[in-house]
């Protein structure tokens, strides 16, 4: 199972999430502040990136994030 990768920018305020391995990629707006990382020899989706992740006045430990393990 190939695992899932999430890196948080805490300064840049962004959250960049890899389906597989991270390296040059190339990037597509979408409009909804957020960034798709597309493979250049395939096209295929391969993460994307989450631009103004925590809005307002939320701090890092309220990240809206949740991961299962099953």
């Amino acid at each position: 199972m190939k695992k899932i990768r999430v890196f948080f920018d805490k300064e840049g305020n962004t959250l960049d999430v890899w389906f597989e391995k991270p390296r040059k990629v190339i990037s597509e707006e979408t409009g909804e502040e957020v960034i798709l990382k597309k493979d250049p020899k395939t096209m295929k989706v391969i993460g994307f990136e989450k631009l103004n992740f925590i809005s307002g006045k939320a701090k890092i430990e309220d990240l809206p994030v949740e991961v299962f393990v099953s």
